[in-house]
């Protein structure tokens, strides 16, 4: 974000405590992250040779953040691409590259945050909610069509009665237990021959 104001300086001394001279106290690596978040702009000097060193902290700033819990915006893929293009022909077009990137999505950053409402906003997980139920549905069907068990069951899902040999009705589980029964008798007549 270009300003007409001056950035800020910090301070980098050998302890590796960094000083805002605005606000005249020590910061942290994650006050400046909230800094760069804000969108207020920063140098960083070495207190002692003066050099500036703003881009190490800034990439220190990014490897704090890589390191916390939680996803990670810089998958391995990618920082490993990033390394093999030091020393690559291709290096000096990657920062570039990189840079209109960054600004390109940063323009777009609020139509995206506006579309991913909208593609997966609280109606698209109630579409997929909907959509799931009917494939259990669609599955249960499937599974009650093709079962090697006798059809008890009815359209609402609770067991139908079934006449016994003697007329008195028994459930499904009855039927089965009887049929067991059954096809035991038979094995054991096999068996005995």
């Amino acid at each position: 974000m270009a300003t007409d104001k001056q950035p800020t300086v910090i301070k980098k001394y050998a302890n590796r405590r960094l000083y805002h001279t605005g606000t005249s106290t020590y910061v942290t690596l994650e006050d400046l992250a909230g800094m760069v978040r804000k969108g207020e702009d920063f140098v960083v000097y070495d207190a002692k040779s003066g050099e500036e060193i703003t881009r190490s902290v800034l990439a220190q700033i990014i490897f704090e953040q890589e390191n916390k819990e939680g996803p990670n915006l810089l998958p391995v893929t990618v920082l490993r691409q990033l390394i093999r293009f030091y020393g690559d022909s291709m290096q000096a077009l990657v920062p570039s590259y990189l840079e209109f990137s960054m600004n390109n999505l940063s323009q777009e950053q609020q139509k995206l945050r506006e579309q991913m409402a909208q593609a997966f906003g609280p109606g698209a997980f109630q579409a997929m909610e909907e959509q799931v139920r009917k494939n259990m549905g669609f599955f249960t069907e499937a599974m009650r069509m093709f079962s090697p068990f006798p059809q008890a069951a009815s359209a609402n899902g609770e067991g139908k009665l079934a006449k016994g040999d003697k007329g008195e009705d028994v459930n499904d589980l009855d039927t089965l237990k009887r049929q067991m029964a059954d096809m035991q008798a038979k094995l054991d007549k096999l068996a005995s021959k």
